[in-house]
């Protein structure tokens, strides 16, 4: 049977925030290593025979995921879009009825469920814990992977392995799962520590589409026929899967774990101790990051002097300390956290405040994804903003007019293909042109190489709902702005 990896690239991840924020989420990051956790997940399946994976994801994120997937050249018509978040089960659901769309009634893929933002240290013991569960999947079992715990964990939840198996395809030890369990107590979490039948829940899964399928309209019917209700009207847009948002907006929410994993017969855990995290705060991406000679973890432009065990993350700017200890010090390009180490899992206080206040910094960067490139805002005040523009070799922005701002183009770097009022040119580097209020016009990138500029924009008025969309090569008519 085919195995098609189902990664699930969904949440806000506000807990490291400022990196992390609701439209830039922490599984879209680079914490760890060259790529993106994203990226990371997709580069983690190179030893196992697979396909490309499908990659559930939220609507306002796709222009990320399209992207990160473009940069691995793995782009291919393979992410569905969650219009809103219903939890687990009802996406693997989308996932799994994709995979049998336009398939003969005997294909039965198996799927390798994934979260987008787990770290994994050593990828031969996945490889092997993955392989090992092909076969138990093959014979309709639903497999999860349990980590084998190292410490008292009270953060994560538990399954308790039951009796064990027959041997599995690589010779890794399988057992019935017996029962999964909350998160507990310290000293509960000691004892399941001690009797080593207990492991943390990954949150990974494999099993095949249909044995899914079948177990969710026997335990949850109400999500199965909205699952299927949904898919009956998918569309494609661009790279995406578009399914039907008002079917969809009626599912109710639930996990996989317990919708299915706690009520199935089938249940089978395969232990996997492969330097597994779910990099759920700024303390653990600390402990699990290689240390200087004074227990520092530093990322880019950062200088310290006497201080002991801090993480330093300078985005942008140089940060330097002086005889500071246990702290972590985080610099993005519109905001700067410092926190002591004890203190991190209080992060979603200042995100909640955020909020509350209505500031742009809980839900965006500086740096925004859309699907001819992206933007930084580099500066604003009365009357103006100043934002860089990247378009990628043969994409283009809407043609559009404004009513109440003024632009002016200055090309960094590239070449650009401008339409403005009756006119068609082409400028470079170190060139401009200026697009007075009510002109139509249109920006191209019709070279080889990206297309850097320089947007000004003057006015009394420079919201992105000043716009009037008349074509896109997008589909986006309608909305305002960048969108």
């Amino acid at each position: 049977m085919a195995v098609i990896p189902v990664i699930m690239a969904g949440g806000s991840g506000s807990r490291l925030w400022p990196m992390s924020r609701e439209h830039f989420p922490k599984q879209f990051l680079n914490l760890y290593g060259n790529n993106s956790m994203l990226q990371e997940t997709v580069n983690r399946l190179a030893d196992i025979e697979c396909t490309a994976p499908l990659i559930l994801c939220n609507e306002k994120h796709r222009f990320i995921v399209a992207e990160q997937l473009r940069q691995l050249d793995i782009l291919a018509n393979n992410i569905i879009l969650e219009p809103i978040g219903r939890n687990t089960a009802p996406a693997i659901a989308l996932a799994a009825i994709q995979s049998l769309n336009s398939a003969d009634d005997a294909y039965d893929p198996i799927l390798l469920v994934l979260a987008a933002d787990h770290l994994i240290k050593d990828q031969q013991a996945f490889t092997n814990a993955i392989n090992s569960a092909i076969p138990f999947a093959e014979s309709g079992k639903l497999v999860t992977f349990g980590i084998v715990p190292n410490a008292p964990e009270t953060g994560y939840g538990y399954i308790h392995r039951g009796s064990e198996l027959d041997a599995s395809r690589d010779g890794e030890k399988a057992y019935c799962v017996n029962r999964f369990v909350e998160k507990p107590n310290v000293n509960v979490a000691k004892s399941y520590l001690e009797s080593g039948e207990y492991y943390w829940n990954s949150g990974m899964f494999m099993f095949s589409a249909r044995r899914y399928l079948s177990e969710l309209k026997l335990s949850r019917p109400d999500i199965y026929d909205a699952c299927v209700a949904s898919m009956n009207d998918v569309r494609g847009d661009l790279d995406f899967i578009r399914i039907n948002n008002d079917e969809f907006r009626q599912c109710p929410s639930d996990s996989i774990d317990y919708a299915i994993m706690e009520k199935t017969s089938d249940a089978v855990v395969i232990p996997m101790d492969a330097g597994w995290n779910d990099v759920g705060s700024w303390s653990s991406l600390w402990e699990i990051s290689d240390k200087d000679a004074c227990g520092n973890v530093s990322r880019g432009d950062v200088i310290l002097n006497e201080s002991h065990n801090n993480y330093v993350s300078a985005e942008s700017v140089l940060v330097s300390t002086i005889g500071v200890d246990n702290l972590v010090i985080i610099q993005t390009k519109d905001a700067i956290l410092v926190s002591s180490k004890d203190k991190v899992q209080d992060v979603k206080s200042i995100v909640e405040e955020l909020k509350l206040c209505g500031r742009k910094e809980y839900s965006t960067h500086r740096e925004v994804y859309r699907p001819w490139g992206q933007y930084d805002s580099i500066d604003d005040g009365d009357g103006y903003q100043v934002k860089k523009l990247l378009i990628r070799p043969g994409e283009r922005l809407s043609t559009q007019m404004h009513h109440h701002r003024a632009e002016h183009w200055i090309v960094v770097s590239g070449t650009a293909k401008v339409t403005n009022a009756e006119r068609e040119f082409l400028i470079t580097e170190n060139e401009s042109t200026f697009i007075p209020i009510g002109a139509i016009h249109s920006l191209e990138n019709p070279g080889k190489v990206d297309l850097e500029l320089i947007e000004i924009r003057s006015g009394k008025y420079l919201d992105e709902d000043d716009i009037i969309r008349l074509s896109d090569k997008y589909g986006r008519v309608d909305g305002g702005g960048y969108d």
